[in-house]
């Protein structure tokens, strides 16, 4: 009997050890919030307007996050991906200033060969009670996404903010972004 029980105590260490120390297993939760804040300027048709950015990143998304949206898009395309980042939970937020914000619940962390670190976020986006009851061509356009790049020398940190988004295939089968508007560009990024 004593032998049955060592053999099943150490078969569930191995299991919890494996569980424990897999990177798809948890979500890679940070020690301290990565705070970045940045001035968004209009491009093109939105020339001369600007605002705050502020991200909050809590942890960083899985693998198996990635997997889940890439089969959700392979799936059911734009709809897909909308339906399975509402199932995820927040990994962060973005606020532009005097608002609330709203939660980010897919971001990813990578770095370049220069030295400089890129996240990338992409989110549900809220969708405005006017907008939902005009049923407007906007509401297509579902999805938020947002680059930063974190550069070593600060005077180069860059991003770009893709407030109203959607995933599509080109004509070569490969995933493009199709935006209602211009995207805005991220300047003054600072890692507080």
């Amino acid at each position: 009997m004593r032998n049955v029980e060592k053999v099943l105590f150490a078969v569930v260490g191995l299991v919890s050890l494996i569980l424990l120390t897999s990177p798809s297993a948890s979500p890679q939760k940070l020690d301290k919030t990565i705070f970045i804040q940045a001035q968004a300027m209009g491009q093109s048709t939105q020339l001369g307007q600007n605002f705050s950015v502020n991200i909050m990143i809590d942890e960083f998304s899985t693998p198996d996050d990635q997997k889940a949206l890439l089969a959700a898009f392979t799936e059911k395309k734009n709809e897909g991906v909308v339906n399975a980042l509402s199932k995820m939970k927040s990994k962060g937020r973005i606020a532009i200033t005097g608002t609330l914000g709203y939660e980010v619940t897919y971001i990813r962390q990578f770095s370049m060969p220069d030295g400089s670190t890129k996240y990338r976020l992409v989110t549900n986006r809220p969708i405005t009670f006017g907008e939902a009851w005009s049923d407007s061509r906007s509401m297509d356009y579902n999805l938020s996404g947002v680059e930063v790049i974190m550069s070593p020398d600060k005077k180069k940190n860059s991003g770009t903010l893709l407030p109203a988004c959607q995933f599509k295939l080109d004509k070569e089968n490969h995933i493009e972004i199709e935006l209602l508007q211009n995207a805005w560009k991220l300047v003054d990024v600072r890692q507080r």
